[in-house]
């Protein structure tokens, strides 16, 4: 299976298919549709978008997979500010979940985050699918939101170790994250109709995004 395999940077060809994935894979998920493919679309045309990080895995010719990262920052107790990597939508079609090819792309990108001289990830999401990853909880790092808080959905993860050793910091995500529900409706109708579901899965991300670490 491997040699079948191939991972390289998303092309403009690419750009149908990714958000066509992107929309199966996340499709009443977390909610009943989603925004996730509406996101990318747009994430591509942002300054905070890093093209050499887009990433898509191929097998057998055909592309399964996507990883998508942004600039974002970290501000420490003094107002100094980090340039660090946020990373997601991580797609994979829902006929090749769970086989191993999202940690092919994450391993993959992690590596290239660091030759372009990235030293910290901070994602969003839930823990089970990137503690084995190498991320950790936010509160580990000293890393908590505008608030103060400590989102249990909120993980880090050194691409350098101790690159984060000495300081408190405030994570603030590049501005294309907050899309507008508006738009992104809009755009989801214009496409194939899916079938907007109420599933067990949406309740999971409910709670766990309202949820926090003590500090």
């Amino acid at each position: 299976m491997e040699e079948n395999i191939v991972i390289r940077n998303e092309k403009k060809e690419d750009w149908e298919t990714v958000e066509k994935i992107t929309r199966q894979a996340f499709y009443n998920l977390y909610v009943p549709g989603c925004v996730e493919h509406y996101l990318v679309h747009i994430m591509r045309e942002h300054e905070d978008f890093i093209p050499e990080l887009d990433f898509v895995l191929e097998l057998d010719g055909q592309v399964i997979g996507n990883i998508i990262y942004t600039k974002a920052k970290l501000i420490d107790e003094n107002g100094t500010e980090k340039e660090i990597l946020t990373f997601g939508p991580v797609s994979i079609h829902p006929g090749y979940q769970r086989m191993g090819y999202g940690k092919m792309l994450m391993e993959h990108s992690f590596q290239s985050a660091i030759q372009s001289g990235y030293d910290t990830i901070v994602i969003f999401g839930s823990p089970v699918n990137y503690v084995s990853r190498g991320f950790k909880s936010c509160k580990k790092y000293n890393v908590c939101i505008e608030s103060g808080k400590y989102p249990a959905a909120m993980m880090v993860k050194e691409l350098r170790p101790h690159a984060l050793d000495g300081h408190k910091w405030v994570y603030q995500d590049s501005p294309v994250m907050a899309i507008s529900e508006e738009e992104a409706e809009r755009y989801d109708a214009a496409l194939e109709p899916m079938e907007k579901k109420h599933l067990p899965s949406q309740e999971e991300f409910y709670i766990m995004s309202r949820s926090f670490v003590e500090g």
